[in-house]
């Protein structure tokens, strides 16, 4: 995934606002939290697809232990994330401490929609979580 990023905030009731649907290759992050790169889990969340078909984040379910990311932060580095495991939750039993809580390093938590899609609420059942962590970075 090539992707531009935008910041995402909380909503009312505290969940993490999706990036906004009429762009299927953007992606976000917590803008409130550790961007990547910084100590903390980093949030990135984006689309499986849309209403307008597959997004950025359609094949996230498949990434393997072991394969990277890069992300290329503001400040000029490319901070190399290394997946230790893809997982789906339930969004009704979603492991809010262990996705968000601090960590003592820098850690990305990547996040999508999984499972099959409810039509009566017009969203997924599940969430996609891949746990990764830094491995590198480098001047861009």
């Amino acid at each position: 995934v090539d992707a531009p990023f935008t910041p995402l905030h909380l909503d009312a009731a505290g969940n993490l606002n999706a990036p906004p649907a009429g762009n299927t290759n953007l992606v976000g992050w917590y803008a409130e939290g550790p961007t990547p790169g910084e100590r903390g889990p980093a949030i990135v969340a984006g689309h499986v697809d849309t209403k307008t078909g597959p997004a950025g984040f359609l094949m996230l379910r498949l990434l393997k232990p072991g394969a990277t990311a890069d992300i290329s932060r503001a400040d000029g580095t490319v901070a190399t994330f290394t997946v230790d495991s893809v997982e789906m939750f339930s969004k009704g039993k979603f492991p809010d401490q262990r996705v968000y809580g601090s960590t003592p390093d820098p850690q990305l938590r990547i996040i999508t929609c999984g499972g099959s899609y409810d039509r009566s609420k017009k969203d997924y059942t599940d969430n996609v979580v891949v746990f990764a962590h830094l491995s590198s970075s480098r001047k861009a």
